[in-house]
């Protein structure tokens, strides 16, 4: 798979090419000051960009106007006129996931529902579009299955397409029930809001996460509503998830140069190297001192 990682002091930038003409971003900003992102893109993309985390403001025209983008909303962006190089400002803690899909991929997978969506429609051709949304509870489910790498590498190309297409099925889905018929956990936002918790928690106690029953009393939720809540919400249980962000932040470390295995696998809450070792392996199929050795 075609991945480009940036790790650096002014956050994380994930550049995923998952199909002709679909690339994926991920850009994260986890320092105290805000974080500028920049990246090019021709003027044959529709731009779709969602705020999972924190807010964001899109800048053009050497920034003489701007689209804030708030936690929970998205904006679509296409200009078929003129060249759109995204040009990003992060406030401090925001997670975006940006999709970017040629007009001609895009006129490929909605060709017979180019009267339902406008800027397919002949009458339409060649003109600019940009177009607000929240984001549903459905939508918000394949977002956080697409920022949550839970799967190999060597499959997460093939998956991550998938979610891609998932996604734009459901932004331009005109039944409003379906968030509602397909996932009703979902329907009460206090119900998200302790789910986002309780992730934020095992993330910040990842050395000694809590019990799934303490977990389930601090965001106060029941357990059940615990497990089921956050497999919808993340697309995956609590631990697989954990695990998952783990290796995540242990892969981080690793390629930062200023820890060694031993270091890195006491960062990440293993007692011994030889279980952080087993379970980096399975997770990107080589060990620590060879992906080390890659670099």
């Amino acid at each position: 798979m075609d991945i480009k990682e940036k790790s650096i002091a002014i956050g994380t930038t994930q550049d995923f090419i998952v199909d002709e003409g679909v690339i994926v971003l991920k850009i994260s900003n986890d320092i105290d000051n805000n974080r500028y992102f920049n990246y090019d893109i021709d003027k044959n993309h529709i731009q779709f960009h969602f705020c999972l985390k924190g807010s964001c403001k899109f800048l053009f025209n050497n920034s003489s106007y701007s689209f804030p983008v708030e936690n929970g909303c998205s904006i679509m962006l296409y200009n078929p006129q003129q060249e759109l190089p995204i040009n990003a400002s992060l406030v401090s803690g925001s997670l975006v996931l940006s999709v970017l899909i040629s007009i001609k991929k895009f006129h490929g997978l909605f060709s017979k529902q180019a009267d339902q969506i406008s800027f397919l429609n002949q009458e339409n051709i060649g003109n600019k579009f940009y177009k607000e949304k929240k984001m549903g509870p459905m939508i918000s489910v394949v977002l956080n299955q697409m920022i949550q790498q839970s799967l190999h590498e060597s499959t997460y190309k093939l998956y991550l397409r998938a979610k891609v297409f998932e996604l734009m099925s459901l932004y331009f889905n005109k039944d409003k029930e379906m968030d509602i018929e397909q996932c009703p956990f979902l329907v009460d936002d206090k119900n998200i809001k302790k789910i986002r918790l309780a992730k934020d928690i095992i993330i910040s106690r990842m050395i000694e996460p809590p019990t799934l029953n303490d977990l389930a009393n601090e965001v106060e939720i029941s357990l059940k509503k615990l497990k089921q809540g956050f497999k919808q919400v993340y697309g995956a249980s609590v631990y697989v998830f954990l695990l998952d962000y783990k290796m995540q932040v242990s892969k981080r470390l690793l390629s930062s140069g200023n820890y060694n295995v031993n270091e890195v696998a006491l960062r990440v809450g293993y007692s011994t190297a030889t279980h952080f070792i087993n379970a980096f392996k399975k997770k990107f199929g080589t060990t620590p001192k060879k992906y080390l050795m890659s670099l």
